[in-house]
């Protein structure tokens, strides 16, 4: 049983993970290893087709990329703790190390805001603007959008970090999570959070809202100019070009805006741990299946990188065999 701790300052906090399931740790262990390992390979894979075939350098892919790099790095700021509880029993993080998780994934999660917000525009302009589109999006205009996400996801979350880092942890030091997550962090403060409440609502305001209507009106231009496209293989071909970015769109904005865009007090940590599995595994681990299943190129390009791999290996094997038939 753990010991709760009645001092106003934390040296240390206690993860839980999954305690509801005492008897399924180690098999927790692999799925979690295997979904973390999915997650890595697809998204590295994504991220090599990308850089070596030059068919691909475009800003779709450009942006792509981007979000690969993001996937893997909001999972290495969480998943690696989570393995090693399952395994080591190791729940014990300082409180320096919590707020510094919370820093990184709050920086992941506003940089992806944006990146999708960014993949919104660059596929309303494909589709509703072609003839203008390498115009618009120029590498220049790519360069400058992604530079000013990664500088704002760098700055935003230090302004709820440093809040959250000066709160009286008073209840109890142990996180009923699988990472330090803020709705956990905050139903163990003494200090009201009220101020919390309203930092969420001004992040929504600035934020949020912003990426989630820029996102939905270039949507819904993106649709009207798609349905009047007379053939039938013409509007298939345009909506193949943006379906996945939608389906990703729906998936991250629904499971975040269901577990933070609400006061605390409603806030359930049975429901919120269970959207963090989503948005933290299972739709970065989705990602690259989305976007290569649905997209042509993506295929092409995994295809040719592995056959270019296989034959060059075959190429050194013939070679090997040839130099030791001369001798």
């Amino acid at each position: 049983m753990y010991r709760k701790e009645n001092t106003t300052t934390a040296t240390e906090f206690i993860i839980l993970g999954f305690p509801e399931f005492p008897d399924l740790q180690i098999p927790l262990f692999l799925l979690f290893l295997l979904i973390y390992l999915i997650i890595l390979l697809g998204n590295l894979t994504i991220i090599t087709v990308t850089c070596l075939n030059p068919r691909l350098h475009t800003p779709m892919y450009f942006f792509l990329c981007n979000l690969s790099l993001i996937d893997i790095s909001s999972t290495s700021v969480t998943l690696p703790k989570l393995l090693d509880i399952f395994l080591r029993k190791n729940q014990r993080i300082s409180v320096n190390g919590c707020f510094m998780q919370v820093y990184f994934f709050l920086l992941s999660v506003c940089i992806e805001f944006f990146l999708l917000s960014a993949m919104a525009y660059d596929r309303y302009v494909a589709i509703c603007h072609p003839l203008h589109y390498v115009v618009i999006m120029n590498w220049n205009v790519c360069v400058l959008i992604v530079a000013g996400l990664w500088i704002v996801g760098f700055l935003d979350p230090m302004t709820y970090t440093v809040f959250l880092s000066s709160f009286s942890y008073c209840r109890s030091n142990i996180i009923n999570h699988f990472f330090c997550d803020i709705s956990a962090l905050l139903k163990l403060s003494c200090t009201s959070t009220s101020t919390v409440d309203h930092i969420n609502y001004i992040l929504g305001s600035f934020v949020v809202m912003p990426c989630i209507l820029s996102t939905f009106v270039s949507y819904v231009y993106i649709i009207s100019t798609i349905l009047k496209i007379r053939s039938a293989e013409g509007r298939r071909k345009a909506f193949s070009t943006c379906s996945a970015h939608l389906t990703v769109l729906i998936l991250f904005y629904g499971t975040l805006v269901c577990s933070y865009i609400r006061p605390t007090s409603t806030q359930s940590l049975e429901q919120n741990k269970l959207f963090a599995v989503m948005y933290n595994a299972l739709i970065p681990m989705f990602n690259p299946i989305i976007y290569s299943l649905r997209n042509q190129e993506v295929k092409k390009g995994i295809a040719k990188l592995f056959t270019r791999k296989l034959f060059s290996r075959d190429q050194k094997t013939i070679f090997s065999v040839q130099l030791h038939g001369k001798r």
